[in-house]
């Protein structure tokens, strides 16, 4: 189980910090990952971390702004979002696979989505 937390309003330019909490999988032996959906969009690619936590991967669209990382002590992982855009406003998912990231692959397990609104 995933279950994602943390989203919220928040003003342009602002931060805000979600965590995924995993729970009935060995955390430390899955590649983390988040993705967003925008009202009329499809879901697309955030930003994925390694079993360990040394490789991260982030789309085009956040690198520089959202740093990804994991506690496995605390079978968590965490998206810090800076300077917000409207654009990034969306539901956000945190999901789960045991293969190594690559471009384009949809993991297996998915939590439940948490709501990210950026007023302008």
């Amino acid at each position: 189980q995933l279950q994602a937390s943390g989203g919220g309003l928040v003003q342009a330019g602002g931060s805000l910090r979600l965590s995924c909490a995993a729970s009935g999988l060995t955390f430390s032996a899955y590649t983390m990952n988040w993705f967003r959906q925008a009202p009329g969009k499809e879901r697309e690619f955030v930003a994925a971390i390694s079993f360990s936590g040394a490789n991260t991967y982030y789309s085009d669209s956040v690198k520089g702004r959202f740093t990804i990382s994991r506690d496995n002590a605390k079978n968590t992982v965490y998206l810090q979002m800076n300077n917000l855009k409207p654009e990034d406003a969306a539901v956000y998912y945190c999901a789960a696979d045991r293969r190594t990231y690559y471009p384009g692959y949809h993991p297996l397990y998915w939590g439940q989505g948490t709501l990210v609104t950026v007023s302008s």
